[in-house]
């Protein structure tokens, strides 16, 4: 059942990626998503608003709250001897008071051990923002 569990978020991002991205829009500022091999990257919410769409981020300019669920496979050797894998899901949380319309941003998040780490990109490939978990488990 867990197992099952932590496979539907997965089931339903896939059949997001069937449909094309919407083409952004200019006033606004667009954030991508880029999740490391065998993990998985999921918009969670806008400062307070539930998103339709986990694949990416569409914010006006200013300052933004952005929240992903970030799912990952915590190594056994971080665990103990003869441990299994486990698979854990973070809710990550990144504040960027500066987006600008018309421009593509990058969020990636990353893992070490039990802990994760979003950052956030510019155009320039410049690390903007750094965001933390603001809770993991079974989330």
């Amino acid at each position: 059942m867990r197992r099952f569990l932590l496979v539907c978020p997965a089931l339903a991002l896939s059949a997001c990626s069937l449909m094309p991205l919407p083409k952004p829009d200019p006033s606004q500022a667009w954030v991508d998503l880029h999740p490391a091999e065998r993990n998985v990257l999921q918009a969670a919410k806008a400062d307070s608003h539930e998103l339709k769409d986990p694949r990416y981020f569409q914010v006006p300019p200013g300052a933004h709250d952005l929240q992903v669920r970030f799912q990952f496979e915590v190594d056994p050797s971080n665990i103990g001897p003869g441990a299994t894998p486990l698979q854990r899901t973070c809710l990550l949380k990144v504040h960027y008071k500066e987006f600008s319309a018309g421009e593509r941003y990058r969020l990636q998040a990353e893992q070490a051990g039990f802990r994760a780490v979003a950052k956030l990109y510019d155009e320039n490939q410049q690390e903007v923002a750094r965001g933390g978990e603001s809770r993991c488990g079974d989330v």
